[in-house]
């Protein structure tokens, strides 16, 4: 089966979206960068010609580029995030992704990779055609993708602690527990700081969107 893509979003609002890199750029600029990298990743799912379900938490009412954004929800089905935490959240998203899509294998994403391909995205989920699990790790520790063949091997994700420099080794181990074996992805480098920001816009495959409001900014 082929795998379907689900994106993880959290609806670019200011003062919410993207804090760290508010820290020097604003909450407006953040929130508006954040809508940027979100808009580029529905369009290389759409580009990938693979199902999506957008998994969101916010309000797209206080977002910004609120009317961009909600038609580019408008292509994909969409579900509300459950849960305490962020694990929590995500493994209760891969489950309800295999509901929509049917129960086919499931790779997840989030939206601070505007410089993914649609070609690495394809290739990534074709590898769910017979491979258990895959993962993305980020530069800072990170993921940026992680693909199982079934949403139950993401149900450890409850006790993998997120947005630290172990979390990807932390969620290979929890992977591996249930002998499985992972095979990783190449690296890319997610936005969370204005460093990260300029490297991002400045990659050759980086979407319209989030290389313009670089440029603008």
């Amino acid at each position: 089966m082929t795998a379907g893509v689900l994106v993880v979003a959290k609806l670019p609002v200011p003062g919410l979206a993207k804090t760290r890199l508010a820290a020097n750029v604003g909450d407006e600029t953040a929130a508006d960068l954040a809508a940027a990298a979100l808009l580029d990743t529905l369009a290389t799912v759409i580009r990938s010609g693979l199902r999506c379900v957008v998994a969101c938490t916010g309000d797209t009412s206080e977002a910004a580029r609120r009317g961009e954004v909600r038609t580019a929800l408008g292509q994909h089905a969409v579900i509300r995030q459950r849960g305490d935490t962020f694990g929590d959240r995500l493994a209760a998203a891969h489950h309800d992704a295999a509901v929509v899509l049917d129960g086919e294998p499931v790779l997840q994403i989030g939206t601070d990779t505007p410089q993914l391909a649609a070609q690495r995205l394809r290739l990534a989920a074709d590898l769910l055609d017979h491979l258990p699990a895959v993962l993305g790790p980020a530069s800072d520790g990170g993921w940026w993708a992680l693909g199982v063949s079934s949403s139950m091997h993401a149900a450890g994700l409850t006790d993998v602690p997120m947005s630290r420099a172990d979390t990807a080794a932390q969620t290979v181990d929890m992977l591996e527990s249930q002998g499985l074996e992972v095979t990783r992805l190449p690296e890319l480098t997610d936005v969370d700081t204005i460093e990260d920001a300029r490297e991002v816009a400045a990659h050759p495959s980086c979407g319209r969107h989030f290389r313009s409001a670089m440029e603008a900014l």
